[in-house]
């Protein structure tokens, strides 16, 4: 199940019998930055005994650093590197 919130997309699933996660990434597929850091999507880091309950921690995940996470307008996305 995904749902679109705020310019990014969330896709609860479950994990476990009765264990529900969430993953968070931007709508438009560009990757999260955090501290210069490209990710392209983050997995919300508690087990939920409901979808619904995810969904709310991934939003209000993205409620407190969905800014930060975004690269600034006027600059390209980073690359990430490529392994040696």
């Amino acid at each position: 199940m995904t749902c679109l919130y705020d310019d990014f997309a969330i896709e609860c699933f479950e994990a476990g019998r009765g264990l529900w996660h969430a993953r968070i990434r931007r709508a438009d597929r560009a990757p999260l930055v955090i501290n210069a850091v490209s990710f392209p999507s983050l997995e919300v880091g508690f087990a939920w005994s409901s979808s619904q309950a995810a969904i709310a921690d991934a939003k209000s995940h993205i409620d407190r650093f969905g800014l930060r996470w975004a690269c600034n307008p006027g600059m390209p996305a980073p690359k990430l590197a490529a392994a040696v």
